[in-house]
Order: structure tokens, then C-alpha cells, then sequence
């Protein structure tokens, strides 16, 4: 098995799931890594949407985040970001690929603050953006996200983009759009989808040499585990080559704390570096 780090395996696995000729609307980070990686190797005919306005950009290069001026770069429309979400609200977008820094049994996403007073939070982040929208209206939403019992947690601290709510029924009782919803979760541990009757997260995959009982160990709630589970297989040489060599060359997404550091230091050193 080729050597990877977290971050490019759970790119390389998520790209793997996107079927072409569907429009996708991309959220900063590894989201934006697995969707430029899809269109590189296997589906060449996703649109890509993105919530600053840019309607299928070429992205010749990786964008920093949603609202890098390259997500406009050949695109076939600069819009609004009420276009987008009207897009959404249409029926129009088939996958929001999206990631988290809590998520709960019933999938719902919280990426505002750490704590339960909104007020005096112990940590507040950066919030939901356009993540809400998304989730809400979007046919499949998807989470990519690093996976420990800190972020797998039984009750979100707060609900910034909504899963299935509190269980059956209850997206359709706020009024959002029945069909809809969370429907996979990749972790660098495993890939998870949403049990049918009782939408509580089910372990759908294994990732290479994750065993059952570490997933459970670091999942703050009870997972539903089936009888037979299969091990996703591990990245392929091309797969890495294509993500390391032409999507994140500069590894920006793929290591961005030693990113910063180089960075700083040819800042210090009074160079210019061009990326």
C-alpha cells in the first residue's frame, strides 16, 4: 500500500463516490480536494458550484477557499450567492460536499461554537456559511471529516447545518424538503451512510486496517454496526499522484500547518513565493 496522510486518503476515497453529470457545490477545504480530484480521474463532467457565485469555473488551479477568485476563473456564469442557493432550492444540485467540527448520530453538523452557551462559547468557529443551505436543500449531503470522540458526538453543541434532526419525520416537520438529508459520512476511519427507518448513523466501510472497535472507541454514541462490512480499498499510486502533482501541488489543503510554516519562512527570509 502507498504511504498517505490522513487528508489525502480521505480525498482519494470521497472522489471515488461522485457520479459524473451531476452538479456539486464544494465547501473550503477537503471537500475542494475530492472534487477537483473526481473530475481529474473520474467524472470529467461534474459541475462544480460554489456559494460566492462561480457556476462550473475550469479550476486549473486549487482555489484557496469558496470565495477565491479562481472559482469564477472560465466559468460559464459569475451569479450571486442568492443564485446558488436558489439553485439549491430548485432541486438543481445533487451533492453538497461539506466538513464539520462536531457531527451527531442523526448527522446533524455543528461548525459554530464549542460549548453549550451560545453566548460564552469555549470555542467559536467559523460558522456555517452556506453549509446550511446546502444541507437543508441539496438531494445528498455529505461530511468529510477527521474522526475522534470529541467531533463523533452523541448531541451536537449546536446544530449549524441540519441532519435528520431528532429521527424519522423531523427534516419534513421544519419544513424542509422530503428526500433530502445526510446521506455519507467519510472519516479517515470509515465511511458511514444513515440507517432507512431510524436515520441513526450506520458503519457502511472500514478504511485499510481500521478495525471495528477502534471506529466504536472513538464515536461518542452507538453506531449501527451490519453483519458483513467491507474495507474500503487503499489509495492507488495514481490516485496520489494525480492529487499530490496537479490538484494541491503546493500542498496547501494537504498539510497546511507545514504550508504556513514555509510560508514564513521565505516571508522572513524576504523572498517572494508565487502559489
Amino acid at each position: 500500500m502507498v504511504s498517505c496522510n490522513r487528508r489525502e486518503l480521505l480525498a482519494v476515497v470521497a472522489s471515488r463516490y461522485l457520479e459524473d453529470n451531476h452538479i456539486v457545490f464544494a465547501g473550503t477545504g477537503l471537500p475542494l480536494l475530492a472534487v477537483m480530484l473526481a473530475k481529474r480521474l473520474r467524472a470529467p463532467n461534474l459541475t462544480l458550484v460554489f456559494e460566492a457565485g462561480g457556476i462550473a469555473p475550469a479550476l486549473p488551479m486549487l482555489p484557496l477557499s469558496v470565495g477565491d477568485s479562481r472559482t469564477t476563473y472560465r466559468a460559464i456564469r459569475t451569479a450571486s450567492m442568492s443564485e446558488v442557493m436558489e439553485m439549491a432550492q430548485q432541486g438543481l444540485i445533487t451533492y453538497a460536499l461539506l466538513s464539520a467540527a462536531q457531527i451527531d448520530v442523526y448527522g446533524n453538523v455543528n461548525s459554530t461554537i464549542l460549548g453549550r452557551s451560545y453566548i460564552q462559547p469555549e470555542l467559536r468557529l467559523p460558522g456555517s456559511g452556506g453549509a446550511n443551505e446546502m444541507m437543508s436543500l441539496c438531494w445528498k449531503s455529505w461530511i468529510i471529516m477527521e474522526h475522534d470522540r470529541k467531533r463523533f458526538v452523541d448531541r451536537v453543541d449546536f446544530i449549524s447545518s441540519p441532519g435528520y434532526l431528532r429521527g424519522p419525520g423531523w427534516r419534513e416537520k421544519a419544513g424542509l424538503p422530503a428526500e433530502t438529508g445526510p446521506e455519507l459520512v467519510f472519516t479517515d476511519l470509515g465511511i458511514f451512510d444513515f440507517e432507512p427507518e431510524s436515520k441513526r448513523m450506520r458503519l457502511r466501510a472500514t478504511m485499510p486496517g481500521v478495525t471495528v472497535e477502534k471506529i466504536m472507541d472513538q464515536t461518542g454514541f452507538s453506531l449501527i454496526i451490519p453483519v458483513s462490512l467491507r474495507e474500503e480499498p487503499p489509495p492507488a499510486e495514481e490516485e496520489l499522484r494525480v492529487l499530490r502533482e496537479e490538484v494541491d501541488p503546493w500542498r496547501v489543503l494537504l498539510e497546511p500547518d507545514n504550508f504556513l510554516s514555509r510560508v514564513k519562512k521565505k516571508v522572513q527570509g524576504g523572498e517572494t513565493w508565487v502559489c
